[in-house]
C-alpha cells in the first residue's frame, strides 16, 4: 500500500504539482488528500526520502528536491556566463527553443488553475510597468511570467531541466531588463510580445503561442545584438559602458 501512495506522490513530483525546493503539503494533509492513514504514509515518504526526491530539513519541514542537478555558484557554466559575453547569447538560442516548445504546451495542457497563475504573473508585471528603476525586482517579475508558462506544459523534464537552470535564465532576463526597458520602443515591443503569449496561451492557440514566444526571445537577442553594434557594451550589473576604441575606458549612461 505505502509503495502506491509513494507512486502517486512522484507522479505529483513529475507533473510539478510538489516543485522543487517549496515545502510538501503536512502529513495531515497528504493523508487526507490521498485517502490513507499517516502511518502508510510516513511509509511512502520514508521510500521517496530514499531515492532522493524529498529532503527533510530542521525547522523547514520536508522539501522536494530537484530532479535534474542545480548549477551551483561556482559551477562552469556559471562562470563562463559571467566572463563571456557570447553566453548570453547562447542561453538566449536555448531559451527560444525551449519556451517556445512551453508556451506551445501550456496552451494545448494549461489547466485552469495554471491560467490564473500565468495571470497573475502577467498583471504584475503590468502593476509595475511605471516603475523601471528597480531592474532587478522587474527582471523577478519578468521571469515570473516566463516560469508560469513553462509549469504550465506539464513536461516534468522540461520544467524541471529550466528550474535548474533558474539562475542563467534569470541572468538573461536581468540583461533584457537592464539594457532593453530604459528603450521606449524596445520596451513596447517587450510588453507587446507579453501580451500576445499570454493571449495565445490563454486562448489555447498553440501555434500563435510558439511563435510568439520564439519572436520575443529571438527580439530580445536581436536587439541586444543591436545595441552592441552600435558600440555599446552590455554592462549586466545595471546600466551602460560605452566602449572606446578598443580600449577598457568607459563612460556609463544612465
Amino acid at each position: 500500500m505505502s509503495s502506491s501512495i509513494a507512486r502517486r506522490l512522484e507522479q505529483l513530483i513529475l507533473d510539478g504539482t510538489l516543485k522543487p525546493g517549496k515545502k510538501i503539503p503536512s502529513e495531515r494533509q497528504l493523508s487526507e488528500r490521498l485517502g490513507v492513514s499517516r502511518s502508510i504514509l510516513r511509509e511512502a515518504l520514508k521510500e521517496l526520502s530514499g531515492r532522493g526526491l524529498i529532503d527533510t530539513r530542521h525547522g523547514q519541514g520536508t522539501m522536494v528536491t530537484g530532479l535534474v542537478p542545480d548549477l551551483a555558484t561556482s559551477h562552469p557554466l556559471l562562470y563562463l556566463f559571467r566572463d563571456h559575453p557570447r553566453t548570453l547569447y547562447d542561453l538566449l538560442e536555448v531559451r527560444e527553443l525551449l519556451e517556445g516548445q512551453a508556451a506551445y504546451m501550456a496552451a494545448t495542457r494549461g489547466s485552469e488553475e495554471d491560467f490564473r497563475r500565468i495571470t497573475l504573473a502577467f498583471n504584475a508585471i503590468d502593476q509595475k510597468q511605471a516603475d523601471i528603476t528597480q531592474t532587478h525586482e522587474a527582471a523577478l517579475l519578468d521571469h515570473a511570467f516566463h516560469q508560469s508558462i513553462y509549469e504550465a506544459s506539464h513536461n516534468p523534464v522540461l520544467v524541471h531541466t529550466l528550474q535548474n537552470l533558474m539562475q542563467l535564465m534569470l541572468q538573461t532576463v536581468l540583461a533584457s531588463v537592464n539594457n532593453l526597458y530604459h528603450r521606449a520602443s524596445y520596451k513596447e515591443q517587450i510588453d507587446k510580445h507579453h501580451r500576445q503569449i499570454y493571449n495565445a496561451v490563454l486562448g489555447r492557440q498553440p501555434e500563435w503561442a510558439r511563435k510568439a514566444a520564439t519572436a520575443h526571445i529571438k527580439n530580445i537577442r536581436e536587439r541586444l545584438l543591436e545595441l552592441e553594434a552600435e558600440g555599446l557594451r552590455l554592462d549586466r550589473s545595471g546600466g551602460w559602458e560605452r566602449t572606446v576604441a578598443g580600449t577598457d575606458h568607459d563612460n556609463t549612461e544612465r
